[in-house]
This record gives C-alpha cells, sequence and structure tokens, in this order.
C-alpha cells in the first residue's frame, strides 16, 4: 500500500486534476488569492501556475504526500513567488492564529480524512477580513447521480487515496465555522458522479 500511496497514486491523482475542465476551474478561483497565501492539499502545484504573481507575497504550501511534494519540486522552483512546504495533514496546520490573508482549498477537502477540523484550523489562521478560496467536487442534486456517488464511493475511497465523491461542502464550510459568501455550481465535463463542482469563497461565520 505504501508503494500504491507514495508511487502510483500520485500520478493518478495528477492526471485525474489536471483534466482541461479542472483547469478551467482553477483559472476562476486561484488568480482572487492574495497576501500571504495557506494552500491546503498543495500537490503536485498544479495552482501554481494561475496564482497572480504581484498580488501574492508567499504560499504555505500544506501537502502530507512525499510522493506529490517530489512532483511539485520543479514547479516551486521556477515560481516567482516564495512557496513554503509543510510535510503535515490538513487536520495539523503549525501557523499562528490570524496569520494569513488566503485559505486556498481546491479539489482537497474530498481527502482529509476529519474535513471540519481542518477547516476549523483554516478558520483560525485566516486574518479576520481575510478570505477562504475553494473549488471542489461533491455531492451532485440530482438524485439518481447522488445515489450512485453513495454506491461507488467505499471502492472509489480505497482506489482513490480516501477521496470521497459525496461531500457536502457547503455542509461541511458551515460546519467548520465559515460563511459563505459566493456560491458557484455546476456540472463540469467528464463522468457526473466526480464533476459536480462547488466554488467561491467564504469567511469566517461571526
Amino acid at each position: 500500500m505504501s508503494f500504491y500511496r507514495e508511487r502510483v497514486l500520485p500520478g493518478l491523482i495528477d492526471k485525474l486534476c489536471s483534466t482541461s475542465p479542472n483547469q478551467k476551474q482553477r483559472q476562476k478561483i486561484v488568480p482572487l488569492a492574495a497576501g500571504t497565501v495557506l494552500e491546503i492539499g498543495f500537490g503536485s502545484g498544479l495552482n501554481l501556475p494561475f496564482y497572480a504573481t504581484g498580488k501574492v507575497s508567499k504560499i504555505w504550501a500544506l501537502e502530507p504526500s512525499a510522493g506529490m511534494r517530489r512532483k511539485a519540486a520543479a514547479l516551486i522552483d521556477a515560481s516567482p513567488i516564495e512557496v513554503e512546504l509543510i510535510d503535515l495533514p490538513g487536520e495539523e496546520i503549525p501557523l499562528e492564529n490570524d496569520s494569513v490573508d488566503t485559505v486556498l482549498v481546491t479539489y482537497s477537502l474530498c481527502t482529509i480524512a476529519d474535513p471540519v477540523t481542518a477547516l476549523e484550523g483554516m478558520r483560525r489562521v485566516l486574518k479576520p477580513h481575510g478570505r477562504l478560496l475553494y473549488c471542489e467536487h461533491g455531492l451532485a442534486p440530482d438524485q439518481h447521480v447522488a445515489r450512485w456517488q453513495n454506491r461507488l464511493n467505499p471502492a472509489w475511497r480505497r482506489i482513490a487515496g480516501g477521496c470521497q465523491m459525496n461531500r457536502d461542502i457547503p455542509a461541511l464550510l458551515q460546519a467548520g465555522g465559515f460563511s459563505v459568501r459566493a456560491d458557484e455550481r455546476m456540472y463540469i465535463p467528464g463522468i457526473r458522479v466526480l464533476c459536480y463542482n462547488y466554488w467561491g469563497a467564504a469567511v469566517a461565520a461571526n
């Protein structure tokens, strides 16, 4: 399993998350990041080319997979933005309270074992006027698609490194202490059980 997770899975996830529709979704949300950024689930660095370099001073790149960090190395070396890797899971954010301007999470809430705890940590490190920017796949609104998501999810989790296709993203954000301020949703091209997308911005709830 270790060989699969560190040698095979990073390539599989990178391929699945770098399709043209996924990249178009990244283009909608990543350029909105500003200041000091905490990116949760940095992966192979697929978001890095989409940052607005004049707006971002530093990226804290949280990524627990050594395989993914290896794949990201060349992009990090070539980036004009300072990137500092954090070798920890999403539930363990080692930054100070109120220390980042933007939290960015794209196609990562699906794989975090305890997403509510992770979101609470994101809220903790976010400055009072900061924003969480997100783009995620999740639970579809159509009952027949959602039924298939629920049926396929156990097997998919084992194959895809813990990725869950049926998470209710807005409900998770609310449970983690966030208030959604921009909320867009649609199916992007691809397999429907994996392609219902949520994206937008959230702030810490009062």
